[in-house]
C-alpha cells in the first residue's frame, strides 16, 4: 500500500507503454498529419554567409505548375518577435534583406504538392551584395561578449594561489561544433481558422511554441494549439520556435490553405542550430601530494550574429572540486554561423572534457593515480555555496565503478598494456550535470470505471515520459499501471515544462505528485460528511491508497474504492490539478544537486594504422530515485553513444571562406554506428534527492558527460599521446 507522503517509487523496468504504437507504425509524428486541401512549402536558402540581397527574381517560380505563392521579404507582412526564454528566440524570417549565415531562409514557395514546391524553389534567382564572413573565433573583427550568462564566478585569490603553488599546470582544449540532427526530420503542419491556428510541430516545448506563434502573428494565445504527441528525437534542437515553424504558419495564412513544411536533411544542419565549438584554457595549482590550491577555467564559445545562447562551459568547474581558489569565466564571439543551440548536455559536455582531461594531466605530473587524485579533492559540500548537497553519491560512483571495471589492473605507465598489436588504455572521468527544474502543471482524473487520466502539455522525445509518468501516477493513486493513461503533446493541456535541461522528470513528476494528492483530497472531501463512508472525516495525511481504493492508514479494511465513491455520489469522475515550482535552496539550507557519475573506459589503439576503438564502458550514475530502471538505463546508453560521437566522429565542417557547411548530410557527417558501440554496463547508486517530493534527478544528459574525457584519457594511457582537441582523428594518432 502507498501513503501519500512516502511513495515507494523504486522503479521496475517496465516496458514503454507507447512501444506497441511505435513498433506497429501507429504512432503519429508531425509529418504524419495533414488536412484537406493541404499545400506544401519548399524553402530557398542563402548561398552566402554575410551580406545583403540585392535582387530577387521570382517570376519563373511563380509561373511554375501548381505554385500558389512565392513569399520573400518583399511581400511578407511584418511579424512580431517571439519572447526570449533562457534561450533567445530567432528573429522572425523574411523581414529584411540582411544575410547573417549560410543557409538562411530567403524565400519560400507554396504549391499544391511537395514536388512542385521543390521544383519551383530551384527557379528562384537571388542576387547578392556579398560581404566577407566572420567564421573564425580568432578573427579580430569578431565581437567578443564577456560573461554573457552572468555566471562567471571567483572565490579566494586564484592568481596568488597559482603563483605560489608547488606544482602548476596549464593547457588549452578545443571541441568541434556538433549537429543535433535527430533521425526524424523536423516538420510543421499549420492550419488557420480565422485567428485560430492549429500546428503539428516537432517541438520539445509545445507551450512555448504556442506563445511564440501568438506573439509573432498578434493573435490570442488561447486560439493557438500546438500538437506534438510524438517527436522523432530532439537532443535540444526542439527547444526553440524555429523560423521554419513561423514560415509554415505564415504560408498557411497567406494562401488560405493548410500547409506542410518538412525540412530536408541539409536544412536540418542549417535551420535548427548546433552545439557550439569551444576553446578552453585551464590553469591548475596543486600541492605535491595532490591537493588543488588554485583552478582557473576560461572558455570561449562561438555564437551566431543575433540573439543569445547561454553555453556556460566553465561554470561547472566552480563546484566540481574542493579547491579554495577558483575562477571561471565564459566568453562568446559572434560569427556568421548558423544558430548556436542547446545540444544534449550543453556546456557540461564541452567543459567536462577540458576539466577532466586537465585533472588527468595533473595526475601524471604528480605521479598520482587519476582516481586517487579525484578522491583527494572530493567536494563533500558545495564549494561555491558552502552548503550540504541535496544529495551526492559521487564517491560511491567512483568506488563501485572502479571495482566493476577492474581499475586496479591498470598499469600506470602509458603504453605499458597490450593485447597483441593493440595498445590498451584505461581512462576515467568524474562527471556532473547542473541542477535544473522548471515550473510545471498537471491534471489528474479518476473515472467511475476506476481508470485514471493524467495530463500535461509536455513532450516525450524518446526519453520514456509516457511510461515513467504513467508509472508514477499509478503508484500515487494506488492503481494498476494498465488502468492509467498519461496524455501529453498538446498545448491545450495543463501548462508543462520543456523536455530539456534534464529537469522534466523532477518538474513534471512533482506536479503529478501534487495533482494526485489533490485528487485523493477531492475524494475525501466528497465523503467528508457521509456517515456511511468509512473515510468520513479523514484528511489526506491519514489515508493510504492501493488496489483502486483509499483506506485509513494501518486499516486496509476501512476504505472505499474510487468507483464506489463516485457511484454513491452520482459522479462520473473527479479531477484535480497540481503544480510544482523549484524549491528555494537557501530556505532548505541545501545546495541543489543534479546527477553525478563516474565513467570508466577501455580503449584500443593500433599505432600503425591510427585506429581507435572503444572496447568497453562502465558508467555508475547517481540520479536520485530511479523511477524506471529500464528507461533510465536506456537514457545513459543513448547519451554514452552521443559521447562516443563527440569524442571520435562528430564535427560540423564549415568552409572558412564561404561559411558553407561542407558535410551537411548523414553520409558526410560521421556518427557512431553499431560497430563503434562497445559493451556497456550501467549501474545506479545513491539515494532519493531532497530537493523535490519524488526524490529524482535527471538522467537525459548526464549519460553523455565525461565520455569524451574518459576516451581521451584512455588514449593517453594507451599511447602516451595527449589529445586536447575533439574529435580524436586518425592523423592525431599516427
Amino acid at each position: 500500500m502507498t501513503t501519500l507522503e512516502h511513495v515507494e517509487l523504486v522503479g521496475e523496468g517496465v516496458d514503454r507503454v507507447d512501444g506497441p504504437q511505435k513498433v506497429t507504425g501507429a504512432a503519429r509524428y508531425p509529418n504524419d498529419f495533414g488536412f484537406p486541401n493541404l499545400a506544401h512549402v519548399a524553402l530557398v536558402r542563402s548561398t552566402i554567409a554575410a551580406g545583403r540581397i540585392s535582387g530577387l527574381d521570382t517570376g519563373a517560380a511563380e509561373s511554375a505548375p501548381g505554385v500558389l505563392a512565392v513569399i520573400t521579404h518583399e511581400n511578407a507582412p511584418p511579424l512580431g518577435r517571439a519572447p526570449d526564454t533562457f534561450l533567445s528566440a530567432p528573429p522572425p524570417p523574411l523581414q529584411d534583406d540582411r544575410i547573417l549565415h549560410y543557409g538562411q531562409y530567403l524565400a519560400m514557395v507554396v504549391a499544391d504538392t511537395a514536388e512542385q514546391a521543390t521544383a519551383a524553389a530551384r527557379r528562384v534567382r537571388v542576387d547578392y551584395e556579398a560581404a566577407e564572413p566572420v567564421t573564425d573565433m580568432h578573427d579580430p573583427r569578431a565581437e567578443l561578449l564577456t560573461d554573457p550568462g552572468g555566471v562567471d564566478s571567483t572565490r579566494g585569490d586564484p592568481e596568488a594561489a597559482l603563483a605560489s603553488a608547488e606544482v602548476r599546470f596549464e593547457a588549452t582544449y578545443t571541441t568541434a561544433p556538433n549537429a543535433n540532427s535527430p533521425m526524424g526530420l523536423f516538420a510543421t503542419v499549420a492550419a488557420w481558422d480565422g485567428d485560430a491556428l492549429t500546428v503539428h510541430d516537432a517541438t520539445q516545448w509545445p507551450g512555448y511554441v504556442r506563445t511564440a506563434l501568438a506573439q509573432v502573428f498578434a493573435v490570442p494565445e488561447s486560439g493557438v494549439r500546438v500538437l506534438a504527441p510524438f517527436v522523432g528525437g530532439g537532443f535540444g534542437a526542439g527547444l526553440r520556435a524555429w523560423p521554419h515553424v513561423v514560415l509554415a504558419a505564415l504560408a498557411a495564412r497567406m494562401v488560405g490553405r493548410p500547409v506542410k513544411l518538412v525540412l530536408t536533411r541539409p536544412e536540418m544542419f542549417t535551420g535548427i542550430g548546433h552545439r557550439t565549438s569551444t576553446e578552453q584554457r585551464i590553469r591548475m595549482g596543486a600541492t605535491r601530494d595532490g591537493r588543488l590550491v588554485a583552478l582557473d577555467h576560461e572558455s570561449t564559445t562561438t555564437l551566431q550574429m543575433e540573439g543569445n545562447n547561454i553555453e556556460a562551459c566553465a561554470a561547472g568547474t566552480a563546484s566540481a572540486y574542493a579547491c579554495p581558489n577558483v575562477s571561471t569565466r565564459d566568453r562568446q564571439v559572434r560569427l556568421n554561423v548558423t544558430w548556436c543551440n542547446s545540444m544534449r548536455a550543453p556546456g557540461e559536455a564541452q567543459g567536462n572534457f577540458a576539466l577532466e582531461s586537465a585533472m588527468d594531466e595533473l595526475s601524471c605530473i604528480l605521479g598520482i593515480d587519476p582516481l586517487e587524485l579525484r578522491l583527494r579533492n572530493y567536494a563533500d559540500r558545495h564549494p561555491q555555496l558552502d552548503l550540504p548537497w541535496s544529495s551526492k553519491a559521487l564517491r560511491e560512483c567512483y568506488e563501485v565503478g572502479a571495482e566493476r571495471f577492474g581499475w586496479s589492473r591498470r598499469l600506470p605507465e602509458p603504453g605499458s598494456m597490450r593485447d597483441g598489436d593493440w595498445l590498451v588504455g584505461y581512462g576515467l572521468a568524474g562527471v556532473s550535470f547542473f541542477w535544473y527544474q522548471a515550473p510545471c502543471q498537471a491534471g489528474a482524473t479518476v473515472r467511475r470505471d476506476g481508470t485514471a487520466l493524467v495530463r500535461s502539455a509536455v513532450t516525450d522525445i524518446g526519453t520514456g515520459t509516457y511510461t515513467v509518468m504513467a508509472q508514477l501516477s499509478a503508484e500515487l493513486l494506488g492503481l494498476d499501471l494498465e488502468r492509467v493513461t498519461f496524455e501529453l503533446g498538446d498545448s491545450d493541456l495543463p501548462p508543462g515544462a520543456q523536455a530539456g535541461g534534464s529537469g522534466l522528470t523532477a518538474g513534471l513528476g512533482s506536479a503529478i505528485h501534487a495533482a494526485c494528492r489533490n485528487l485523493v483530497r477531492a475524494f475525501l472531501d466528497t465523503v467528508r460528511d457521509d456517515p456511511t463512508s468509512p473515510l468520513a472525516g479523514c484528511t489526506v495525511d491519514e489515508v493510504s491508497v492501493g488496489r483502486g481504493r483509499i483506506h485509513r492508514t494501518g486499516s486496509p479494511e476501512r476504505g472505499e474504492s474510487y468507483a464506489d465513491i463516485l457511484s454513491a455520489h452520482g459522479l462520473a469522475e473527479l479531477t484535480a490539478n497540481g503544480a510544482s515550482t523549484p524549491a528555494d535552496s537557501q530556505q532548505l539550507g541545501l545546495a541543489p544537486a543534479g546527477p553525478f557519475g563516474a565513467r570508466f573506459v577501455e580503449v584500443r589503439v593500433d599505432p600503425s594504422l591510427g585506429l581507435l576503438r572503444v572496447a568497453r564502458i562502465v558508467s555508475v550514475i547517481d540520479a536520485g530515485r530511479i523511477l524506471n530502471e529500464k528507461t533510465a538505463t536506456s537514457q545513459i546508453i543513448g547519451g554514452t553513444v552521443g559521447g562516443i560521437g563527440m569524442a571520435m566522429f562528430e564535427e560540423v565542417v564549415t568552409d572558412a571562406g564561404t561559411g558553407r557547411i561542407a558535410n551537411a548530410t548523414l553520409g558526410d557527417y560521421l556518427i557512431p554506428v553499431n560497430a563503434d558501440v562497445p559493451e556497456m554496463e550501467v549501474i545506479f547508486v545513491g539515494r532519493p534527492d531532497r530537493f523535490n517530493p519524488i526524490g529524482v534527478k535527471g538522467v537525459g544528459e548526464i549519460g553523455l558527460v565525461g565520455i569524451p574525457a574518459a576516451i581521451a584519457n584512455g588514449v593517453y594511457h594507451a599511447t602516451g599521446r595527449r589529445i586536447r582537441s575533439l574529435p580524436i582523428t586518425i592523423d592525431q594518432l599516427l
